[in-house]
């Protein structure tokens, strides 16, 4: 279980977010849309303190803290409870994918490398690049290094898993990829919370989604709820325009 409680955050004078309070159960699968700058990347970092929130607090499973609790202790402890893919990949570019995959399994987990090669290995054949272990990132396509991405995440056996618009940089052959490995992952029970441009995959994945707007949360139900009869005229507006732009193959929103 996760429970958001007051996140507020702001850059200079900007309010991001505006006390979100959220609570997800075990083995959700949250999707957070929104337009551009209403705070969903915002929201994700907030959660593992990539950044960190002026009032705000957040339990996961016993663990509960203050997110403005600037000490090394508990922020560590919180970060150990949560993965995050990132858009860019975020790869070592000097370690092959086994190594990257390895890297958090022994500075983290403090796991021998015997340990972390075998579950760095176990991890790499889920996401389907079991031959592509000794490979550096640059000779991996941007779908098999979000991939590796995910691996990693996945091998530190989080409480909760960020993606973080896991398919933003890619071409678009390389999506559907990245996709089904993330649809995977949620079909095994993971605990999520997915920001992503791509409303379709959202609809599928997900067990539940809010929608952002001005730092709050506006709309919160079901897929079909929030896809098919969002309460709010705002939901409404937005989602036809990304229709709109779907028919005309323009994604940018």
């Amino acid at each position: 279980m996760i429970e958001l409680k007051g996140i507020r955050k702001q850059f200079n004078h900007n309010v991001v977010l505006d006390g979100i309070d959220l609570h997800i159960k075990k083995g959700d699968v949250l999707g957070v849309i929104g337009p551009s700058g209403t705070g969903k990347s915002t929201l994700l970092r907030c959660i593992n303190l990539l950044e960190r929130p002026e009032a705000g607090s957040i339990r996961i499973g016993d663990f509960c803290m203050d997110l403005s609790d600037k000490r090394k202790a508990p922020t560590l402890a919180l970060r150990r409870r949560t993965a995050m893919v990132f858009q860019q990949f975020n790869l070592f570019k000097h370690k092959t994918a086994l190594q990257n995959v390895m890297e958090g399994l022994v500075t983290v987990k403090n796991l021998s490398q015997d340990e972390a090669r075998a579950l760095a290995r176990e991890h790499l054949d889920l996401v389907g690049l079991g031959d592509r272990l000794n490979h550096y990132p640059q000779h991996l396509s941007g779908g098999q290094q979000q991939r590796v991405a995910i691996a990693r995440a996945l091998a530190m056996k989080p409480q909760v898993l960020l993606f973080d618009e896991p398919t933003s940089a890619l071409d678009p052959e390389l999506v559907g990829e990245v996709l089904d490995t993330i649809r995977q992952s949620a079909r095994a029970g993971y605990t999520m919370m997915l920001v992503s441009h791509e409303m379709q995959f959202v609809r599928t994945v997900a067990s539940r989604v809010i929608f952002l707007e001005g730092g709050k949360i506006v709309e919160d139900g079901s897929p079909e709820e929030v896809f098919t009869r969002p309460r709010r005229e705002r939901t409404k507006e937005f989602l036809a325009r990304i229709s709109r732009l779907n028919e005309s193959d323009d994604y940018t929103i």
